[in-house]
């Protein structure tokens, strides 16, 4: 199923799916601003990250010493949410373990996502809360696309991305299994605060960032249109798009954990970058999109 809200200058759609945002339109001149998924490039349009963010080495980890199975970013980006909550331009839904979600992730909890509309910013808040005996081990992330170029006769390398102070943003660098392998080069350096995009900056796949500053926007030399992001909870910004590939779409990832390293299984008690939440507290972060 896929809700709907809006105001007088956005309106915003989200599926039961994942608790997806599908669309996000601009009401004044009908611009879609979320890239609207093509079995070419990529499918997804802004699922969400959780229990992982990233992969886990061989798709496994291990907790208390039993192994279990679970694929990139997580489990909630293919499970049915339900809505909690419906009030004017907001909107809830809500996650919470089940039978299939112990069978990857043995923890009791309930996590909520809320999208809210003020103005020409929406805003998306994940709250997770700890209902197991125990502590709850996970990361949380976001993974929005958005249509470049967004405005006829503009091409992809009309756009960059800029933070919104100078910052030698370092690279998080993979392997070829995508997992970290702890180079971490600075990227960004010199003085520069500007990312000028091309198609083969993701030829080595995803480039994940952090030192940066907490906002960044998507503009063009050429057009009037874009995206501002504000993301002051998260430490990992990742930019993507398929690799090797001219895909019309840019990912803007805010991110609270990392891949695993390389390496053998880990145990999920000792990866890097994961939130341990003592039984009975809640965790919340948020990040605004705001549309230019």
């Amino acid at each position: 199923m896929k809700y709907t809200i809006e105001n007088d200058f956005l309106r915003a759609e989200i599926s039961s799916i994942g608790a997806e945002l599908v669309s996000l339109i601009s009401k004044a001149d009908g611009t879609e601003y979320i890239w609207q998924g093509d079995e070419k490039y990529w499918t997804g349009h802004a699922p969400v990250m959780f229990p992982i963010c990233g992969r886990l080495s061989q798709a496994k980890y291990t907790y208390q010493g039993k192994e279990y199975e679970m694929g990139g970013h997580g489990f909630a980006r293919h499970s049915e949410f339900e809505l909690t909550s419906a009030r004017g331009e907001e909107i809830t839904l809500t996650l919470k373990s089940n039978d299939k979600t112990r069978e990857c992730y043995p923890f009791e909890f309930i996590f909520n996502i809320t999208f809210s509309l003020n103005g020409r910013v929406l805003t998306v808040k994940h709250k997770v809360l700890n209902t197991d005996t125990k502590e709850l081990i996970f990361s949380v992330g976001g993974h929005p696309a958005f249509n470049v170029p967004l405005s006829q006769g503009e091409a992809f390398e009309d756009y960059y991305v800029e933070f919104d102070r100078v910052c030698d943003a370092v690279r998080l660098t993979f392997s070829e299994a995508c997992l970290c392998d702890k180079r971490d080069p600075v990227f960004t350096q010199g003085g520069t605060k500007r990312i000028s995009l091309r198609h083969d900056l993701f030829d080595d796949d995803a480039i994940f960032l952090y030192n940066t500053s907490k906002k960044i926007t998507l503009a063009s030399e050429k057009g009037k249109r874009g995206v501002c992001m504000s993301f002051n909870d998260f430490k990992y910004l990742g930019l993507w798009h398929k690799p090797k590939s001219d895909a019309p779409y840019l990912c803007i990832e805010p991110w609270c954990g990392i891949p695993d390293d390389d390496g053998g299984i880990g145990d999920l008690s000792a990866k890097r970058e994961m939130i341990h939440l003592p039984c009975g507290y809640s965790f919340a972060n948020s990040y605004k999109v705001e549309i230019k």
